[in-house]
């Protein structure tokens, strides 16, 4: 008898209460600890409670109230955590605007979500003061990380006016953290229109804790320190970087950027112990020649999500470090983590996301209808239920119905379960390539690709071709002292030959300087395909 692609987390029924409270209890029994050390500035989890209350007095005074969505559009500063916070004592919805978007972007996120105010950069600030949806804010707070320019919109309050002018400070809002939403998290449409996927109090709240048990429940203490080069403005940053620092007391080391030299400065300086991080960071600090002099053993946890971490990248990572990497899997919809490969003593499956968080559930179905489980070992979509999961998508009902069906969400993604219940991401749904009505998964190949002693990045596209419907085209980034020649090209052939059925061998490759990247480090696949 076949068995059926089912898999089920350990048992766990995460607490219930707001973000806010989360960060009141921290403050008030671990006040005086770092809380953020960024550069040569460091904020105590006090002094951020402090400036919290000071910004959701503010904002308070400009209209604010519960359920009013507030843009925070910031690289990973201080300001930030400040923001999230004062926006959950309030009860507003933080609405997670990308740095990285372009005016057209940042002006559908802000009239999507109907935002009351925005928390801004300030360069950022000037590309977007002249759009309607900037100037009809209440309220825009742009942030000056040297002297503040001055800023001529009426709405406009710089950041160091805000937390130095005295404002009556409102009680913090009654919060029904199942029902009210903490934050906004957009992510890729369907149709084509970014989504604001809408999660509770409780559905951040529990993934925190999930995440704490996976990597260690009551091993992380206040004295650890977490290296925070993960975009805040991501959900897994979000998730696994500030909020585990705030729920236990740890301190972030915030980096606005991922530059490898920057980050090993860091380390040295600080001696992080928990690393999370996403494929390119791994490659980078795993490529590094000296990475060793900077004191890269201190970090003993990292885990690892947002896109797949290629087998001999955690395995090169590993060793240089001495660390122990959990592949995870999640997404916006999931408020972040819903896999992870365990660090409790099961094992850990190379090239698998692991195994369901507590508390979680996982299926795997047919591809056609979504309703049939699969046997175990079979191709189908990888579905998952659990306290994490998102209240829908904002404005969307057409959206939430088709991802939401009896409290599963349809993640989109192709996967199979193996007899341990140990899931493995084939691809996305839309990133498959049929080539000569055959089917093939960019994963499969790209880990072969960086198996090759030459090639440092890849990633795998389907090319349309009048003869095979698709062709597989190679994005390659080779690593230093090598050079693309006939000759290699042959080499790469015959390598993936080798390993690889014959339809699923790229037919074309690109070698390129580097590849085009979101902020968080995931390759951007539509970009090269298009």
């Amino acid at each position: 008898m076949s068995m059926k692609s089912v898999a089920k987390g350990l048992e766990y029924a995460p607490p219930v209460y707001s973000l806010y409270e989360c960060l009141v209890a921290t403050a008030t029994k671990h006040g005086d600890r770092p809380a953020v050390h960024f550069f040569d500035k460091t904020i105590t989890h006090g002094e951020l409670l402090k400036a919290a209350v000071q910004l959701s007095a503010f904002l308070h005074a400009k209209g604010v109230r519960k359920g009013d969505r507030v843009g925070i559009m910031l690289p990973n500063v201080p300001h930030y955590v400040i923001a999230f916070y004062a926006c959950a004592r309030l009860g507003a919805i933080v609405t997670q605007v990308n740095p990285m978007y372009t005016p057209r972007e940042v002006e559908y996120t802000l009239e999507d979500s109907g935002s009351k105010a925005l928390v801004v950069l300030d360069r950022l600030y000037a590309g977007i003061a002249e759009l309607d949806a900037v100037k009809k804010l209440s309220s825009v707070i742009p942030v000056s990380l040297g002297e503040a320019p001055a800023f001529e919109a009426a709405n406009a309050t710089a950041w160091n006016g805000v937390m130095t002018t005295p404002y009556e400070i409102p009680d913090p809002a009654e919060i029904d953290p199942l029902e009210d939403i903490g934050v906004l998290q957009y992510t890729g449409g369907t149709t084509g229109r970014s989504k604001g996927a809408m999660l509770t109090h409780a559905n951040l709240v529990a993934n925190t804790w999930q995440s704490i048990m996976v990597l260690g429940g009551e091993a992380i203490v206040p004295e650890d320190k977490i290296l925070t080069a993960i975009p805040l403005f991501h959900v897994y940053g979000m998730t696994v970087a500030m909020n585990i620092a705030i729920f236990r007391g740890c301190a972030m080391i915030l980096m606005p950027r991922f530059d490898v030299q920057e980050m090993l400065e860091a380390i040295k300086l600080y001696r992080p112990r928990l690393f999370p991080g996403v494929p390119t960071m791994y490659v980078a600090i795993a490529n590094h020649p000296d990475a060793e002099a900077y004191g890269i053993d201190a970090i003993e946890i990292c885990n690892s999500g947002s896109a797949p971490l290629p087998v001999e990248v955690l395995q090169r990572f590993e060793q240089r470090t001495g660390s122990m990497i959990c592949e995870g899997y999640g997404l916006s919809e999931t408020s972040s983590v819903a896999h992870t490969n365990p660090l409790d003593g099961r094992p850990r499956k190379a090239g698998s996301i692991g195994v369901p968080i507590p508390g979680t559930e996982a299926k795997i179905v047919d591809l056609a209808t979504g309703e049939e489980i699969v046997n175990v070992g079979e191709i189908g979509e990888m579905v998952v239920r659990g306290p994490q999961i998102m209240k829908g998508y904002w404005n969307m009902p057409e959206e939430t119905a088709h991802a939401l069906r009896d409290g599963w969400l349809y993640t989109g993604d192709i996967a199979r379960l193996d007899e341990d219940g140990y899931a493995y991401i084939v691809d996305r749904k839309k990133d498959m390539i049929i080539a000569g009505g055959f089917n093939v998964y960019p994963r499969d190949v790209e880990e072969v690709l960086y198996q090759h002693p030459n090639v440092r990045e890849a990633v795998v596209v389907g090319v349309p071709d009048e003869y095979r419907g698709e062709n597989v085209k190679a994005f390659l980034v080779l690593k230093d002292g090598a050079e693309w020649s006939p000759e290699l090209e042959e080499q790469m052939n015959q390598f993936c030959r080798e390993r690889l059925a014959p339809y699923k061998v790229p037919r074309l490759y690109e070698v390129r300087a580097e590849l085009p990247k979101t902020p968080v480090g995931k390759i951007l696949r539509r970009a090269l395909r298009a």
